[in-house]
């Protein structure tokens, strides 16, 4: 994978999360891995655990300001990687909170009020995994995920798959009538090659991301590269990787 290089890391987490290092940590890797842009998108309010807390999002913006005359040569963005739930707007982040970003991501997370949480804990680690249960969860999965999608401007839908089962198929129906990018996740193992497989019959385009939660992760995407290449994925369908 020496052939290619990451163009800009989207997906990246800090201490106002689930991170182990700072937002300026995390661009001075970027900028030292070379990349053209980064985004800071800790993980969204409604998480029970990790969660930004909302009075930080202004301080957040505030710290992203102070570093870009320091770092001319690195574009850097405000994101947030919403929860994805079943009620409301269908992300813990409000129609009225978005504009406080530069752009939305979204995923499926355990720990979040009103998303089956209990049902897909269970579900991934192997008790009540039988066909009829599969198909249950997938469909009211599927229906929460699209939902989401058709509700709000996303830019990425993260780790696609990930704890929560899903029609692959229908997830990326949506993604590409929305222009959502979807994720080759290099903390997570989603999306699968299989995964991959049946997204790409879709009009729809992907990104890499790290979801780095320590700085020197930042802008990794070798694994997540090689999996779209196992996939026989047409590489120009992933945005942010270019040929060097």
């Amino acid at each position: 994978m020496n052939e290619y290089k990451m163009l800009f890391d989207y997906h990246t987490h800090t201490t106002f999360s689930h991170g182990k290092g700072s937002i300026e940590d995390n661009v001075k890797e970027a900028v030292k891995k070379g990349l053209k842009a980064i985004a800071i998108t800790d993980h969204g309010p409604g998480h029970m655990t990790y969660g930004i807390k909302r009075e930080d999002v202004p301080v957040m913006r505030a710290e992203i300001e102070r570093l870009k005359p320091l770092y001319p040569q690195i574009e850097i963005y405000l994101g947030v990687e919403a929860n994805i739930i079943d009620t409301g707007n269908n992300l813990d982040v409000t129609s009225e909170e978005i504009p406080q970003y530069d752009f939305i991501l979204a995923g499926y997370h355990f720990g979040i009020r009103e998303c089956y949480s209990a049902a897909n804990f269970m579900y991934s680690h192997g008790i009540g995994t039988g066909a009829k249960r599969t198909a249950f969860l997938k469909e009211r999965n599927t229906k929460m995920v699209v939902k989401a999608i058709e509700e709000n401007n996303i830019k990425i839908l993260t780790h696609p798959g990930d704890k929560a089962p899903v029609n692959m198929a229908e997830v990326a129906k949506a993604c590409a009538k929305r222009g959502v990018l979807m994720e080759l996740n290099m903390k997570h193992p989603h999306l699968t090659v299989d995964e991959i497989k049946i997204a790409a019959k879709e009009d729809v385009k992907f990104i890499i991301s790290s979801d780095a939660h320590i700085s020197e992760r930042v802008g990794t995407f070798e694994a997540a590269l090689k999996r779209a290449v196992d996939a026989g994925l047409d590489l120009n369908r992933i945005v942010n990787i270019q040929k060097v």
